[in-house]
């Protein structure tokens, strides 16, 4: 079949005022019309990021929206390209609720049971009464009208369904000389209702938490997608903000088959959008939340590119007698999605890490070496590593894949970090080491000048309590600058608790960093001269003081605030990603607090952190979100959990806390150092000086 000859299907809103059965749902309309011509093509939009233009010019109104050649059409006579002859080929059988009938081409549907209506006695169509064949007005066509005279009444449709309530026999079907186009649309209708019920039923809400009732109900706020570079769309987002309009589906609509309507952004929050459909204006009842990045979010002129009908809401469709007029109003000017949104879309969400790669990670229960691992599963870029020596696959380890905790097969040696050689000595059928080029790369450093050294004194978060950030020491300088660190007061003998950041790592920080920034800092276990003062531990432990300069003091533009809402993953159960807030910003060091659970359980994450995700990251890749807890969670979750999570911070309580007015005063009395103001938590952004800086 040529282009010329396909047929476009429109749908359009017919919503009587009056119906004899108040149960019965409003019809639709349904207009097939015969093009000529080419379907008309989509919007032209300028540049490929988002927020484009809709309409510069009210004239490209009709290559633009599909609906309106069927609103102008209600009142046309058009010819039909389509014979009750040309086609008697089986379809499946057409569902009894969906009435359609013929009309000089043009196919209709209304509700059964008004005045003026007809039931065909050999379809069973029902339709306007005046458009039916003969006097009698008991068939819609010609073509029934002989297939009844020439057949038994049992081979009749009506017959069938009126005396035993079954569908038709194939028989009966191949009896029907409906046009192919009436055929089609009433079955794509059905497919597409039985398609969508199960789609309903496959989405259950996490717990019945709503991110969208979550936000409204407080008046939250979220950070921003391109807050996540690491996230889909984080480095492409654009400017999608609110007031962009979009093509969604129609809820508000009782044709059984997914139709579309406009909606524009009322508020963003993260992937998700508040939309509110065209024509409802300052009506806020029929508002709802949708993924932006889901498969059923198109740029404006999708439609008509796609040959989708665009239905107005039911609610509102008798406020305009001319819909196509007040689109075309409120469009011009109006911006839209890049018409390559959803390539984008897909595009970010294709990751290289692939099942049975093998890399090198740490070893969870001896945070000092590494092990290998094999990819298990990937899920939007977090991977879950069974470690190779776990025979039932339960030994895992969960991070994304540009996380600093993994690293290619070789890694350590060619460092000098400690590792766990595997008991396996040969590769399982399939497993394969993963490309180096894969991983996130480290920026260089030169250490051949003044460089970190055994036995230097900084400070640095706990892996193992990242609510904290504790006094600690290098314990050994590796390859390419990375460090073993440990935790004064704390370490175990062996050093099997001494962990590997890189010295540019954003997680360790000059002595002095902590009371700059008004931070409490942990210092050792055991130490008792409290408060805590620097000058007069270093003095004590005959140690010095890692140079300032050594330090990765980029503060990138991260565009985080307080109060912002995200998804985060909780550290010290990696697998868990929990509902969290943005509690304090200095510079690029975040405080998350995750929702419902007290501040012992909150970390301190770098604003680049790869667990970190923006709200409805997890409803987009299908990852499991843990809601915010509530008292009764909390008090019912185990005691092996809680002690698990609090392991580390138990050490810590005996000590005093000192006020930050304490320890400023305690550091002013020293005449080595001096201090340079730091950035409030409001200051996230920019790179003002915020380390202690030691005179000459």
């Amino acid at each position: 079949m040529k282009a010329a000859d396909q047929k476009l299907l429109f749908l359009l809103t017919l919503a009587p005022r009056t119906c004899r059965e108040p149960s019965l749902p409003h019809r639709l309309l349904v207009l097939v019309r015969s093009l000529e011509t080419e379907p008309a093509e989509g919007p032209t939009l300028e540049g490929s990021r988002g927020g484009q233009n809709i309409l510069h010019n009210p004239k490209e109104k009709e290559d633009l929206f599909g609906m309106f050649d069927g609103y102008d059409s209600c009142s046309e006579d058009t010819s039909s390209s389509s014979s009750s002859e040309e086609s008697e080929e089986e379809v499946a059988p057409l569902p009894s609720n969906l009435p359609i009938i013929k009309n000089n081409g043009q196919v209709y549907t209304y509700p059964d049971g008004k005045s003026g209506m007809a039931t065909c006695e050999m379809c069973g169509m029902v339709g306007v009464r005046d458009a039916f064949y003969s006097k009698t007005k008991r068939f819609c066509s010609v073509s029934c009208s002989r297939s009844y005279s020439s057949n038994s009444k049992k081979a009749s449709i009506l017959a069938r369904l009126q005396v035993t309530g079954k569908p038709p026999t194939k028989k009966a079907k191949v009896l029907q000389k409906q046009p192919l186009v009436a055929k089609l649309a009433a079955y794509a209708q059905y497919q597409a209702t039985l398609q969508n019920q199960a789609k309903t039923k496959a989405a259950v809400s996490v717990e019945g938490f709503s991110w969208g009732n979550y936000i409204n109900s407080n008046s939250f706020i979220a950070a921003p997608v391109a807050c996540f570079k690491h996230a889909p769309m984080g480095t492409c987002w654009g400017d999608i903000s609110e007031n962009v309009r979009i093509e969604v589906p129609n809820t508000d609509c009782s044709l059984p088959t997914k139709v579309f309507w406009i909606a524009g952004i009322i508020k963003l929050a993260g992937y998700n959008a508040l939309l509110r459909y065209e024509g409802f204006e300052n009506d806020s009842s029929l508002d709802f939340w949708c993924n932006i990045c889901g498969s059923d979010i198109h740029p404006v002129g999708w439609c008509a590119a796609s040959g989708k009908p665009l239905v107005p809401p039911r609610t509102v469709q008798h406020k305009y007698t001319n819909w196509k007029a007040f689109l075309v109003k409120r469009l011009t000017g109006a911006k839209t999605l890049p018409p390559d949104f959803s390539q984008k879309v897909s595009e970010s969400m294709q990751y290289p890490f692939k099942p049975c790669m093998r890399v090198e990670v740490v070893d969870k229960r001896h945070l000092c070496r590494t092990r290998v691992a094999v990819v298990e599963s990937v899920i939007g870029g977090r991977l879950r590593l069974v470690y190779e020596e776990s025979e039932d696959r339960t030994d895992d380890f969960w991070c994304h894949m540009h996380s600093p905790l993994i690293h290619h097969i070789g890694w350590s040696r060619s460092i000098g970090h400690r590792f766990k050689r595997s008991d396996i000595t040969k590769k399982q059928d399939g497993h394969f080491d993963t490309p180096p080029h894969l991983f996130a790369k480290v920026k260089e450093v030169d250490q051949s000048g003044e460089w970190f050294k055994e036995g230097m004194k900084l400070e640095a978060i706990d892996p193992l309590n990242l609510s904290t950030i504790c006094v600690a020491t290098i314990r050994k300088v590796l390859a390419d600058g990375f460090l073993m660190i440990g935790i004064d007061g704390s370490e175990a003998a062996d050093g099997s608790d001494w962990f590997c950041y890189h010295a540019t790592s954003p997680s360790i920080f000059p002595v002095g960093f902590c009371e700059i920034n008004m931070i409490e800092l942990t210092p050792p276990r055991g130490y008792t001269k409290l408060p805590f003062k620097w000058f007069d531990y270093l003095r004590e432990t005959g140690s010095i003081a890692a140079p300032v300069k050594l330090f990765n003091k980029d503060v990138p533009n991260h565009g985080f605030r307080v109060g912002m809402k995200l998804e985060a993953v909780d550290l010290m159960e990696p697998r868990l990603i929990c509902v969290a807030t943005v509690t304090r910003i200095i510079h690029r060091l975040l405080r998350i607090h995750f929702d419902g659970w007290e501040e012992e359980y909150d970390q301190w994450v770098d604003c680049e952190s790869p667990d970190l995700y923006p709200v409805g990251w997890c409803q987009l890749t299908g990852y499991q979100l843990q809601p915010p807890a509530s008292q009764s969670s909390r008090e019912s979750q185990s005691a092996s959990s809680k002690q698990k999570k609090k392991a580390k911070s138990q050490q810590y309580k005996g000590h005093k806390k000192m006020t930050t007015s304490q320890l400023k005063e305690e550091l002013l009395d020293g005449e080595d150092y001096s201090f340079l103001q730091g950035a409030s938590d409001q200051e996230s952004n920019g790179s003002a000086t915020f380390y202690i800086k030691q005179e000459p």
